[in-house]
């Protein structure tokens, strides 16, 4: 669909500047665009590489595994069901910091592993017929919908993606963003957590 409504824009702003005779202008704008793009690219990579590296040695120092270990009561909070030690507790803590950090190209790798882990446990409920809590095949689990709802939320205390871009441009305070994000995402991450525990509570009753 995204696809389509990009074309779509792109067909529309090339029929105007024909209309207007400012085909010039639109060629401009397409080479200064394509190449302000690539000088992007080149500026986030490093940024990633940085942070992605940074949450590898985190991980393999063991820093990861103690921090999971401190967000259990949270997890038990938002996965009541989700049994103690599961595979996929590690992946949702290791999501949960990158989401922190404003890292979202670190956290969706573990995001998808522990997606991977809830549906291999969604899998298991239903040959094992656990019927208060199993799904049918193609439906997601509580588990997977809060936590797909918790990481689009996003609580971010370091937004590093926005900061880059902010850099990149210009801006004078590149990380003035950072109260503003705190706020808003702490409001969409709250307002997530309420809507998954009316939801599971409703399911219950």
């Amino acid at each position: 669909m995204l696809n389509y409504l990009w074309a779509g824009m792109i067909l529309a702003g090339i029929v105007f500047g024909a209309f207007n005779g400012r085909m010039q202008d639109i060629t401009t704008a397409a080479l200064d665009s394509s190449k302000e793009a690539v000088t992007l690219c080149i500026t986030m990579i490093g940024v990633m590489a940085f942070w992605t590296g940074i949450m590898e040695i985190a991980s393999r120092a063991g820093i990861i595994q103690m921090a999971a270990r401190k967000l259990r009561p949270l997890l038990r909070f938002l996965f009541p069901n989700l049994p103690e030690g599961h595979k996929a507790e590690e992946h949702i803590s290791t999501n949960f910091i990158a989401n922190f950090l404003g890292l979202g190209w670190a956290a969706t790798p573990a995001g998808l592993r522990a997606m991977e882990e809830l549906s291999k446990l969604e899998e298991c409920r239903r040959n094992n017929k656990v019927s208060n809590l199993a799904r049918h095949r193609g439906v997601a689990s509580n588990e997977m919908c809060t936590f797909l709802i918790i990481n689009i939320s996003s609580l971010q205390l370091i937004p590093v993606n926005v900061i880059a871009y902010r850099s990149q441009y210009g801006s004078v305070n590149p990380a003035g963003i950072v109260g503003a994000g705190i706020v808003a995402t702490a409001v969409s991450t709250g307002v997530a957590v309420i809507f998954c525990k009316i939801m599971d509570r409703r399911e219950k009753v």
